[in-house]
């Protein structure tokens, strides 16, 4: 079965902080019910938000993932057009007490447009290389052309 899983990489803060929710969670929940509120933001903080597309099938779903295990509901797979690899900005707003701060770090994406302007977004990554890659990829499968928007001046591939 040729099944695309593209899954955006938790941050390493999140990823010790779940663990650690999770265990805390797990033993006070021994103890005391109570145990099972960082048991839940345990799980909540190790899910993965995802795109996954079965080319043979030809349908695709946005999936929540943790522990291996995909959810979410297969939708047919329109008629792709192009794939898009562009460089954006992805603004974080964080907050420590009753102060916020805006954190700005660039990012590549890798978008499926079909129908013109509609767009299935399938992956998202701080590395040129690899959204090349994955675009590469699925574009040979669809036999579509890959837009590189990453500059001023796209050029298609």
């Amino acid at each position: 079965m040729t099944i695309f899983k593209f899954k955006q990489k938790n941050l390493l803060w999140q990823q010790v902080l779940g663990i650690f929710a999770l265990v805390v969670g797990v033993i006070a929940t021994l103890d005391d019910l109570k145990g099972i509120v960082p048991l839940f933001i345990g799980v909540y903080l190790l899910i993965q938000a995802g795109v996954e597309l079965n080319f043979e099938q030809n349908t695709y779903r946005r999936t929540k993932s943790v522990f291996g295990i995909s959810v979410g509901k297969w939708q047919p797979l329109p008629e792709i057009d192009y794939v898009s690899v562009f460089k954006t900005i992805e603004t974080t707003t964080v907050w420590a007490a009753s102060a916020s701060a805006n954190i700005s770090s660039d990012i590549v994406k890798v978008i499926l447009f079909y129908n013109t302007n509609q767009k299935i977004e399938i992956y998202d990554t701080k590395d040129v290389d690899d959204a090349f890659t994955k675009a590469k990829q699925v574009a040979s499968i669809l036999q579509i052309d890959v837009l590189d928007a990453t500059t001023r001046e796209t050029t298609w591939l």
